[in-house]
């Protein structure tokens, strides 16, 4: 299969993933949702680290590298999934694409990189999707109606949590470059995926037995959500192996459309005509951001 084909079915099963748990598990509490997203996904990646070097090997550098990225990663997906639950994808999703925006501000804090007239172009497709995508707040009789539809990002409690998202995944691809210097990253992937199931576990699920419970009373949802995840993974990794990461995961944005057409087809959510042009607008930033 083509990485292109398996790069749409890894976007077409995480949007997917996020309308199932959205319509059958939307009285789950977030921590309960991360027990979803990261142990069962988690315990299907085992295998795949069938080969990998011994811990022991590995420096402490690395784990020091993990220490600060399980935190973050956890901390985005706890505010993912209660922005999914909560409001709607239309308005949440595509917010995602402000990652490489956050990641190229990251890069030149950091590292002193400049951006390039590319940059700034894809830069300006992502903050135009995210004009059109709350357009309805323009108005022209001032200029302030103009900037209407960007102060309405900050009015809409989902928008700013999935910012806050984009800008902790900026952090967590900032640093996971520092740790895939000690592991490729089909293995690097495999094995991170693995210890946050585990911190997962230990963290959320070992204090509170209980929750296991929860989960169990809605086994279908709870292991159609995590099957639909797992699979997510599972096609991230062989279409890397077949790719550059930056093609890949240019493709896998599409989720965010596939998000927006969710959220209107199934939840009914209002202004398709304006925020599927707005989607692709973003998505069209971040093909030009990452590639």
């Amino acid at each position: 299969m083509s990485w292109i084909a398996l790069a749409l079915i890894c976007a077409f099963t995480l949007a997917s993933a996020d309308a199932a748990a959205k319509a059958w598990l939307r009285d789950f509490t977030a921590s309960e949702l991360l027990v979803v997203r990261f142990c069962l996904p988690g315990l299907l990646m085992t295998p795949l680290l069938i080969g990998m070097p011994p811990l022991t090997e590995l420096p402490w550098a690395f784990w020091g590298w993990m220490a600060v990225m399980l935190p973050l990663e956890m901390a985005a997906m706890w505010l993912y999934v209660a922005a999914i639950r909560d409001h709607p994808l239309s308005l949440t999703l595509p917010y995602l694409a402000f990652t490489p925006v956050f990641v190229i501000g990251v890069a030149w804090l950091l590292l002193g990189e400049q951006v390039s007239a590319r940059g700034v172009l894809g830069i300006l497709l992502v903050v135009a999707g995210a004009w059109l995508l709350n357009s309805a707040h323009a108005h022209r009789r001032n200029w302030r109606g103009w900037i209407a539809p960007f102060v309405a990002i900050l009015d809409e409690p989902g928008s700013r949590m999935m910012l806050a998202v984009a800008a902790l995944y900026a952090l967590t691809a900032t640093l996971g470059k520092g740790a895939m210097r000690y592991l490729p990253p089909e293995t690097f992937g495999a094995f991170y995926f693995a210890l946050l199931g585990m911190a997962v576990a230990l963290v959320i699920v070992l204090p509170r037995p209980g929750r296991l419970v929860r989960l169990a009373r809605r086994p279908w949802a709870v292991l159609t959500v995590g099957g639909l995840l797992g699979i997510m993974v599972f096609t991230h990794f062989l279409a890397i192996q077949k790719v550059e990461v930056a093609y890949m995961i240019a493709v896998k944005r599409t989720s965010l459309l596939f998000g927006i057409l969710y959220g209107a087809l199934v939840f009914r959510e209002p202004g398709i005509a304006a925020r599927l042009p707005a989607g692709v607008l973003m998505l069209g930033g971040v093909v030009v951001l990452v590639i």
